[in-house]
């Protein structure tokens, strides 16, 4: 079930997999009928796809329950919404604050976007785009960067943040850090959402990063995008929706911008398998397993958990600000010297202690009352920066993309069955990998005008900016 139906079919549709569903508006509220106290609420235009087997994987998640007393509070989904593995993408879970659940980021810890603007006319990127495009090739998808890294670097990094690496780093001037401008990548980290302040601790993180018996290290993993639909774009300030806004923000129409969107990598999986590993192996003896095969840690389990999982996201604020000092540093070998201030840094992968409980976030971005946060689109649609309004009922969240709306491996065949497959909108897509041009394709996606409205007319956020792709590297 994919295609839009109506609301009685699909409250029909929903029904044969024990799931009761009625609508109002956008919001559509969704109960499992085998259980009455477990549901959801999904801000979901019925203009835009819906599957069943995400609606499963969201009450299944909403239902969850410790042993020990660690429950579920809250359980709603953003317009992005669609099937995960196995957490759906675009939720949003509310726990009493001694209870986590790892599975629900699992390994891509504090995945998230960077947007940089750059004062280069648009006219000038296009006539030296060809030898930028060669140039980032080799950075971003050849493997031809040189990132070295000290083992002390790393432990900084690891339990105190972006800051204490750039710190740590200051005296290491070779490869990109010997053209790094650290007076201003040191004061970006002001603009840095909240959580990448909060301690980690560098226990928990690989040995192999930290033995000091090492010189300089390069880690294969650090200032790399990952695969899937990560990528590094440039685009254009298209317009301006909040003027005042964006000039706080450094936002100009016509401007040239650049967005990231990667995770922690290998550091994430490492830290991620092994919590949900250990979620598994702390489930009381006895007591009967769950049948969603989600497992929560409670008590000072949780905690540690966090602490655990703040070390890899430290590991993602710095891969995707390396990602932009690659960019940054061809840019001015292209353009001359342009600062490339940032704009901001957002997660939406990631567990954070808040008020209202312990807030699990799974493709949602944080969207606190005067937050800013992006919302990208696909390679051939526009992305928006936008403010968080901080609307309670969804736990201050907002969507953090457009969602999929057809499936990798279904693209795939489309590429090979379908004609038509291929008269989408317009895109431009440097990649070493062929697929990555069919599975990520504009078509694979929801529209973004429905996704951004729905979440404005909520009151989740307020535009600032519309930005439109040029084009976009995907490893």
């Amino acid at each position: 079930m994919s295609t839009t139906v109506s609301a009685k079919r699909l409250a029909k549709a929903l029904a044969s997999h024990n799931i009761f569903a009625e609508r109002e508006g956008n919001i559509l509220r969704v109960q499992s009928t085998l259980r009455s106290d477990v549901r959801a609420e999904i801000l979901l235009p019925d203009s835009l796809p819906l599957e069943a087997k995400a609606v499963s994987q969201l009450l299944a998640f909403a239902g969850m329950r410790h042993p020990h007393g660690g429950h579920v509070c809250r359980a709603c989904a953003t317009p992005d919404f669609h099937p995960g593995a196995p957490v759906p993408v675009g939720s949003i879970l509310v726990t009493n604050h001694d209870f986590v659940v790892p599975e629900s980021i699992g390994r891509d810890i504090n995945c998230g976007m960077r947007l940089h603007v750059i004062d280069v006319p648009l006219e000038r990127f296009l006539a030296h785009k060809e030898r930028l495009v060669a140039l980032l090739k080799g950075d971003l998808l050849e493997a031809a960067r040189n990132v070295p890294t000290t083992p002390a670097a790393m432990t900084a990094l690891f339990s105190d943040g972006l800051g204490a690496f750039w710190r740590a780093m200051r005296n290491t001037r070779e490869g990109l850090f010997a053209h790094i401008d650290f007076a201003q990548v040191e004061a970006e980290t002001t603009r840095l959402f909240a959580a990448s302040h909060i301690a980690g601790n560098a226990h928990y993180a690989p040995e192999a990063l930290q033995d000091t018996r090492r010189g300089l290290l390069r880690d294969p993993g650090l200032a790399t995008l990952g695969a899937g639909n990560h990528f590094c774009e440039f685009q254009y300030v298209s317009q301006v929706l909040d003027r005042h806004r964006a000039f706080e923000l450094g936002v100009r129409p016509g401007q040239l911008a650049l967005m990231v969107h990667s995770g922690s990598r290998d550091v994430g999986s490492y830290i991620g398998t092994r919590w949900m590993d250990r979620a598994k192996a702390e489930w009381p003896t006895g007591v009967k397993h769950p049948e969603s095969g989600l497992y929560g840690l409670c008590g000072p389990l949780a905690a540690e958990y966090l602490t655990a999982m703040h070390a890899a996201a430290h590991y993602a604020d710095a891969n995707r600000a390396l990602i932009v000092e690659l960019v940054r540093q061809r840019i001015r070998q292209v353009f001359g010297d342009q600062s490339m201030p940032l704009v901001c840094d957002v997660p939406h992968s990631i567990v954070l202690s808040e008020a209202g409980g312990n807030v699990h976030r799974k493709g949602a971005t944080p969207a606190h009352a005067g937050q800013p946060l992006l919302i990208p689109g696909s390679m051939g649609d526009d992305s928006y920066l936008l403010d968080g309004l901080g609307h309670e009922r969804w736990a201050s969240s907002a969507s953090h993309g457009a969602g999929r709306a057809v499936s990798r491996m279904e693209m795939a065949w489309k590429s090979k069955h379908d004609a038509d497959a291929g008269a989408q909108r317009q895109f431009e897509c440097i990649t070493l990998r062929e697929e990555r041009r069919i599975e990520e394709a504009p078509g694979a996606y929801k529209p973004i005008g429905p996704v951004i409205e729905s979440q404005v007319e909520e009151g989740l956020v307020r535009p600032i900016a519309k930005l439109s792709p040029l084009l976009t590297f995907k490893a």
